[in-house]
């Protein structure tokens, strides 16, 4: 063979293939392999048939070959078959063979010429044959029929795509003679993927139905259309032998009549026939075997590597030990408990840069959104003054009252109080709802016990809802005892005397002149008629709102200033996206261009409110729109009385001014509340009291049930860990330091770059060829003489042919040998 040794190669290969085989592709080996391409009724499975030496193939019309077949064909004493799909079970007869496949086939892709890419995998064992690994593939189509898709042809192509693609996969590219070979699907597929021809062996099938007076002399000794490995030619059973039940041994020796006969192909007759191209496949697969090995060890071993950690833990497991259930059941809810205050407290490691977090998101509830609902209760500004009225004409009563009335100021004041119940409810609810969200985010990591999950789960949740009764009634508390005590000589508050020179516009309370509060994009909502939509760079400051053509603030586009400005919110359009929020002047004025309000966008409710409360700090609070959902107001609501409207602006500023101090104290306490009540209590709960609930909740040994899926993926990766290291105990023991000969040089191969237009520039030939699977003498690059393979090994260049005849026949079998370095080299 040429290359001693490492005859153990492919049943190695097979080895592996089997050590993977029940782990199905994870690994993502790419094993050393021969694929069999060729358009329909080229030959395919005849030649398989021939390597075999039994008829094991289904046979008829039309595409037979519906699924891949890895066929996998070992050198042993007894003669049997075996499917992997059937273990354990030997076929001795081979038209059982055929029977299993056929069934198999229809199985899967139904029995009217569907196809499928899944393969049937059939191991012979023969003393007739070499040990080879091939793969036959379905017939290249052009026209769908029966139960075929109508892209029935790109189905296939996709699927010998899958496995010819691979570098480690040659290519047995089968023509029959009887066709022009220019026109070949299979040298055309081969071309795609392997346009250096360095994968890729040709095989001529049916020379004995060619047109008599015709010959494929010139292929074969590849001078037409040369492949870089060349072509060998066979000659196969016709129809007729195959239904006449025509043996094998009897079709090979006609087969070998057939070549030392006929005078165009008698010269190279020892270079032909089904068993010169088992014995050239079977060197050629074990040299690019030898040629893999090197990468496909290191690939083991970076995935043993990867697996090492994991599967450390499983080394020595035992499913029904109770004290790893018990220590298991301790980590689990310690670590539980460690990523819950992560989670709320923030940590340093495993930071998510992909959405805010439970600690993060209820931060945000306290000081954006909660700040903002208070607001937006309290400045409802035509409402309050009404109330206010109100208030005084009752107060009065059928006198006309010379002073503001205090009882009027403790009215308007607690129902402005009892109003904030609302927004502190539902920030509790919120945070509630986070903390929620955060227990069950950290409880992913007890997938593998669905059980302990599930009552983790219940009892922390149980608990979180116990604690909203405490807080809700704490809060609700706070405001009652605001509302049970109005202490006007608060330091804060500013008096009856300031409160009568005061102005509603110098109350307002600005931040720090030109401090910038906010930047960052957001879209401008115009009509397209006036130029469509468009997103800016957005600084908002104590005193303007701008905008800029982007990040960098060089090309500014305009200045808002904030006097006289409110929010409003719109509803977002019924084709977008955008969450959607307006700008107006309260006193009806132009805000941008012609628009008296301008519309900006965000991607989220959760910018909108955060942007809202930015406008908050800059003094831009929200408005309702009165307008619409105001009902008719009593003619006597508003009066033209200057001594009452006095009064309504005093208590207005008064109220303004305590309620001011209200909302400073509830933004502070409720926070606070919630922080003591629920949140840190919640853990408290976990780090010392979960464990308890947990062992009188139920059965430890129920709690600690691993789930299907984890069991099943300790098993799969306990068999991957073995089978790779399995894998790496059968490469080690091969020694793959043997001798090959150089690949055949390039060829003039200009006559396939038009049918394939994926293919690649060939480089120029080198000294510096990677070592050749292939034992055959290098095929010359331009027509000459043929080429005879000498019987023992050269000592000229391989490219000057030898001095025997051409038609001299050879008496001594061919033996394939390395050819030896040559002084010229």
């Amino acid at each position: 063979m040429g290359n001693r040794g490492m005859e153990d190669l492919i049943p190695l290969i097979n080895k592996l293939q089997d050590a993977f085989s029940s782990i199905g592709q994870s690994c993502n080996l790419d094993l050393p392999q021969i694929a069999v391409v060729g358009g329909q009724s080229a030959g395919k499975s005849s030649v398989l048939e021939n390597f075999v030496g039994r008829d094991f193939l289904p046979r008829g019309s039309g595409i037979v070959t519906r699924r891949p077949l890895i066929l996998q064909l070992i050198n042993n004493k007894a003669e049997y078959a075996e499917f992997l799909h059937c273990k354990g079970k030997k076929f001795v007869d081979f038209d059982e063979v055929r029977a299993e496949i056929e069934a198999e086939t229809d199985r899967i892709t139904g029995s009217n010429k569907g196809i499928s890419p899944i393969p049937i995998n059939l191991r012979v064992y023969s003393p007739h044959v070499l040990n080879l690994t091939l793969i036959d593939l379905p017939g290249m189509t052009k026209v769908a029929v029966g139960d075929q898709p109508p892209d029935i042809e790109h189905q296939i192509r996709d699927m010998l795509l899958q496995f010819i693609t691979k570098e480690s996969c040659l290519i047995l590219a089968v023509t029959p003679a009887n066709t022009d070979l220019a026109n070949s699907d299979a040298l055309k597929i081969a071309k795609e993927v392997d346009p250096q021809g360095l994968r890729t062996i040709g095989v001529i099938t049916k020379l004995d139905l060619m047109d008599e007076g015709t010959d494929a002399k010139d292929i074969l000794e590849n001078k037409l259309l040369p492949l870089r490995r060349g072509y060998i030619g066979v000659v196969n059973r016709s129809q007729k032998d195959i239904d006449g039940r025509k043996d094998i041994r009897a079709a090979l020796a006609a087969e070998r009549k057939f070549f030392l006969s006929h005078p165009a192909y008698r010269h190279m007759a020892e270079r032909m026939g089904t068993p010169h191209l088992q014995k050239a496949l079977n060197q050629q697969l074990t040299n690019h075997i030898r040629d893999t090995l090197p990468g496909l060890r290191s690939k083991l071993q970076s995935q043993l590597l990867s697996l090492e950690k994991e599967v450390e833990e499983y080394k020595n497991f035992r499913p029904d030990d109770p004290t790893r259930k018990t220590k298991a059941l301790l980590q689990m809810v310690q670590q539980f408990g460690v990523d819950f205050e992560k989670c709320i407290e923030g940590s340093g490691d495993q930071v998510d840069t992909n959405e805010l977090s439970g600690g993060a998101k209820i931060n945000r509830l306290f000081h954006e959104r909660f700040p903002f609902e208070l607001v937006k209760i309290v400045f409802d500004e035509k409402e309050l003054r009404r109330e206010i009225s109100h208030a005084i004409k009752n107060v009065h009563g059928v006198r006309t009252g010379l002073f503001t009335p205090d009882l009027a100021f403790e009215a308007i004041v607690k129902k402005q109080i009892v109003k904030l119940k609302t927004p502190c409810l539902k920030c509790i609810d919120l945070v509630i709802q986070e903390l929620i969200n955060t227990v069950r985010q950290c409880t992913n990591k007890l997938n593998s016990y669905p059980r302990l999950r599930e009552e983790t789960e219940r009892i922390v949740t149980t608990h979180v809802r116990e604690r909203e009764g405490k807080t809700k009634d704490q809060v609700l508390l706070l405001i009652d005892i605001e509302l049970s005590y109005i202490n006007t000589n608060h330091e804060d508050f500013i008096g009856f005397a300031n409160a009568q020179q005061r102005s509603t516009a110098a109350n307002k309370k600005r931040a720090i002149p030109n401090q910038v509060i906010r930047k960052g994009w957001l879209t401008i909502n115009i009509s397209i008629m006036k130029g469509g939509s468009k997103e800016y760079w957005f600084v908002l400051t104590a005193e303007s709102l701008s905008w800029y053509k982007n990040e960098e603030e060089k090309e500014k586009k305009y200045m808002l200033p904030l006097d006289n400005l409110k929010l409003r919110d719109v509803e977002k359009g019924f084709m977008s996206t955008k969450h959607i929020f307006a700008i107006f002047n309260t006193e009806q004025r132009n805000v941008y261009k012609d628009l008296r309000q301008i519309e900006l966008a965000c991607d989220s409710q959760d910018d909108v409110d955060s942007w809202k409360a930015s406008f908050l700090r800059a003094g831009v609070y929200p408005e309702k729109d009165q307008e619409e959902n105001e009902e008719p107001c009593p003619a006597d609501t508003f009066s033209m009385d200057p001594q009452l409207e006095r009064q309504v602006e005093t208590i207005r500023n008064l109220v303004d001014s305590y309620i001011g101090i209200i909302n400073k104290s509830i933004r502070d306490l409720v926070p606070k509340t919630i922080m003591h009540l629920m949140i840190n209590s919640a853990k408290d709960f976990i780090h010392s009291e979960l464990l308890a609930y947990l062992y009188s909740s139920g059965d430890q040994n129920s709690l600690m049930e691993e789930s299907a899926d984890q069991a099943q993926r300790r098993d799969e990766m306990l068999r991957m860990y073995h089978a790779l290291k399995e894998a790496l105990v059968i490469i080690g023991d091969i020694s793959a330091n043997t001798i090959s000969t150089p690949v055949p040089p390039p060829v003039n191969d200009g006559w396939m770059q038009e049918a394939s237009p994926t293919s690649q520039r060939r480089p120029p030939p080198t000294s510096s060829q990677p070592p050749s699977p292939f034992g055959a003498p290098p095929i010359p690059s331009r027509p000459g003489p043929p080429i005879n393979i000498p019987s023992r090994p050269a000592r000229v260049p391989p490219n000057i042919p030898s001095r025997r005849p051409p038609g001299a026949p050879s008496h001594r079998p061919t033996i394939i040998r390395p050819a030896e370095p040559s002084l010229l080299d």
